[in-house]
């Protein structure tokens, strides 16, 4: 640990302190999520530290109730998306043939299809509720998932070690689970924070577009639209929130960079 960059150890805090601020949101936050407390857009104060917003609600307890909201889908939609897609992509390098075929034409058909679009169509139909969202977003980036954990896979598979396994003939599970995923976790690990980052920027996007977490719930995507309005008249609320997702993002990636440049499956060595 002490040889981490300052970069690193920088991302490691912010993530660390958002991480912790979603996990003790009830206790952090000085007004409930919901909870009318002033007149709408009032400045800083010792009341409201980061003033109202657009209905007089207190701007920093919505920030942390929506940081808890936002950090918790990203987190599980990642969860999701790494569990399913790592697995289908081990199996289709490991079984080979018409099933790695099948699987990847079918990867290559949903990835085809603008992710953005796909969730907006599926959320239109279907009710917008907190679980839908993470499956939506968990089995989309699962592709991506896929795509990758197949084609580190693929190099594994072909290693002696593996070759050892099926001559003492080991099952599928085994050597998916207990030979090629403990090699595989490094380029996986670096990718997580990466696809943790796009699932904060989607989920805010899609509840700025509407069809995301839904009021009276708070997230930070749906406070910018909640306050975009103020901004014409030089009121901050709509950028806080704007912030908190660009550093977090930035935070994330810091440490996927460092864990990145201590990948030995995708340089070849250790860095």
């Amino acid at each position: 640990m002490k040889n981490i960059p300052i970069s690193a150890a920088i991302g490691l805090f912010f993530t660390a302190l958002y991480f912790l601020g979603a996990i003790f949101a009830p206790l952090l936050a000085p007004y409930g999520v919901g909870e009318i407390v002033g007149d709408v857009w009032e400045p800083s104060s010792a009341d409201y530290l980061l003033g109202t917003d657009n209905i007089g609600r207190d701007l920093l307890s919505r920030m942390i109730y929506g940081g808890r909201t936002t950090i918790f889908i990203a987190t599980a939609a990642t969860v999701l998306s790494f569990t399913l897609g790592s697995v289908l992509g081990f199996f289709a390098a490991v079984m080979g043939g018409w099933i790695d075929q099948a699987l990847s034409r079918f990867v290559d058909l949903v990835m085809s299809i603008p992710t953005l679009i796909f969730a907006l169509v599926v959320l239109s139909v279907a009710p917008v509720t907190i679980p839908m969202l993470i499956l939506v977003m968990g089995l989309l980036d699962a592709t991506r998932v896929y795509r990758l954990a197949r084609a580190v896979a693929v190099d594994i598979e072909v290693m002696d070690y593996v070759e050892a396994a099926r001559l003492r003939g080991e099952k599928t599970a085994w050597i998916i689970f207990r030979e090629i995923l403990p090699n595989a976790l490094s380029p996986l690990i670096a990718e997580m924070g990466l696809r943790f980052i796009f699932a904060v920027l989607f989920v805010s996007t899609l509840s700025f577009l509407g069809l995301g977490v839904q009021p009276p719930e708070a997230d930070w995507g749906g406070i910018v639209k909640e306050n975009k309005e103020g901004i014409v008249y030089g009121i901050p609320a709509a950028l806080i929130p704007a912030f908190a997702i660009a550093t977090l993002a930035i935070s994330v990636n810091l440490v996927a960079d460092w864990v990145l440049n201590r990948t030995t499956s995708l340089k070849g060595g250790r860095g």
